[in-house]
């Protein structure tokens, strides 16, 4: 007998339906011919990942930053060497 496999968006939805409690598991189960220790364990995943989820929208928000940071101070770096070598070039002193 082969394994059924289900997509993440549709172990997602079963979790979510299963966390918020409106309907016991069984109920679940039952409605979508699933075992409830299968969705058990799918709700405890998703219990568990929640806090990761914003932990590293935290973490990517400030690579970005420090990438932009990077960014604007080589170009900063870029600008200044390039005035620097057109005011020896005209002969403009500070």
């Amino acid at each position: 007998m082969q394994r059924k496999k289900y997509s993440d968006e549709f172990k997602g939805q079963i979790a979510l339906e299963a966390a918020k409690g409106l309907r016991t598991i069984a109920e679940i189960a039952s409605e979508h011919g699933l075992h409830p220790n299968q969705i058990s364990q799918w709700k405890k995943e998703l219990l568990e990942g929640l806090p990761a989820i914003f932990h590293d929208k935290r973490k990517r928000e400030h690579a970005e930053e420090e990438k932009l940071r990077e960014r604007l101070y080589g170009q900063i770096g870029q600008l200044k060497v390039e005035l620097d070598w057109l005011k020896k070039k005209t002969g403009v002193i500070d």
